[in-house]
């Protein structure tokens, strides 16, 4: 176990130098140039030049990348002589249109986004994974029928839509939160009801979509293994159903559910951007789109997108190896 688990932590780390590789040539490779989005209109060839200097993009693309890994252990220093300011590690690079680290400005959106997935996962998980089996236990049913009829309209009903319907029909109709304080931001810790009725709402409409594809992909799951031979032989041997439900289809039939739900968890803490802007959530989704469509802000982008790929990277290495936990052929694949 212990090899599986270091070879697999071996791949994510390389795969994930790769990813923070490749994003430095794919943005270099773009029409745009940062340097000159920065300086001003009347930006002279000496300017821009000074100005590519301190964003640090008159060196290599491997010199800039290796610059970056150096900033996430110790730092950096962005700017020259005394006006040159210090991030701390991680540094993830410095955005002169925000006059911020980069790791400030992910730092508050990150515990946005953190609250939304976090409360979405728990909502999508339970009404789901609840949904799929006791539709598998009452396969035809008229409880069947009435959840086919949820999968259909959860999966056809695009995100931004079920968000203002929400918006519109729920929380303005009925006034259940004040228009000016959607989207505001509230410590759980400190404050849980405030918190609570900020996220309540967009975390459901984000768990809309993926409730009603659990539910299919559990009743499904559910109805195929119950029809295996190992619970016609717990059947056999008088377990009660309860028991061969609990020990041996929900074992059987869960475990693809690993692998789903962590990636889908990783791509929400990348950014739920269509959610974060119906709601007016400044999340990773909503400085991303930001500073791609106002500023053009190529540290923000870059940093993003890094964050965002480094979970979905380490939600793979997690299934892994709680895969190798659930089944132990695979540390033997």
């Amino acid at each position: 176990m212990l090899k599986y688990v270091s070879q697999r932590l071996f791949y994510t780390v390389l795969l994930l130098l790769l990813v923070s590789l490749s994003v430095y040539f794919i943005f270099d490779l773009l029409p745009v140039d940062p340097a000159r989005l920065v300086c001003s209109k009347n930006c002279s060839p000496a300017l821009l030049r000074d100005t590519r200097h301190k964003l640090g993009l008159d060196v290599s693309v491997i010199e800039q990348w290796l610059r970056f890994l150096q900033g996430l252990f110790i730092g950096r220093d962005y700017g020259v002589a005394a006006a040159a300011i210090h991030c701390p590690a991680p540094a993830f690079g410095y955005s002169f249109s925000r006059h911020e680290c980069v790791s400030t400005v992910l730092s508050h959106a990150f515990p946005v986004t953190l609250s939304l997935a976090v409360l979405a996962f728990i909502l999508w998980m339970t009404v789901g994974v609840s949904l799929g089996v006791l539709a598998a236990r009452k396969k035809g049913s008229i409880f069947d029928r009435v959840s086919t009829v949820f999968v259909l309209i959860g999966t056809s009903l695009p995100t931004f839509l079920t968000g203002v319907l929400v918006v519109i029909f729920i929380i303005l109709k009925f006034n259940l939160v004040d228009p000016l304080e959607i989207g505001n931001w509230s410590n759980p810790l400190t404050d849980p009801i405030g918190w609570l009725q900020t996220f309540i709402w967009p975390a459901a409409t984000l768990a809309f979509a993926y409730a009603a594809t659990y539910t299919r992909f559990t009743r499904s799951n559910v109805i195929e293994t119950s029809s295996e031979d190992f619970i016609r032989t717990a059947r056999a041997k008088g377990l009660s159903e309860k028991v061969i439900l609990r020990k041996h289809t929900l074992r059987a039939a869960l475990a693809p559910l690993v692998t789903l739900a962590g990636l889908d968890f990783a791509g929400l803490l990348g950014g739920a951007i269509i959610t974060e802007k119906v709601f007016g959530l400044d999340g990773l989704g909503g400085i991303s789109i930001e500073a791609v469509t106002s500023s053009y802000d190529l540290p923000i982008i870059v940093g993003t997108t890094i964050v965002a790929s480094t979970f979905v990277v380490v939600a793979n290495l997690i299934v892994d190896i709680t895969y190798a936990f659930i089944d132990p052929r695979v540390r033997h694949a």
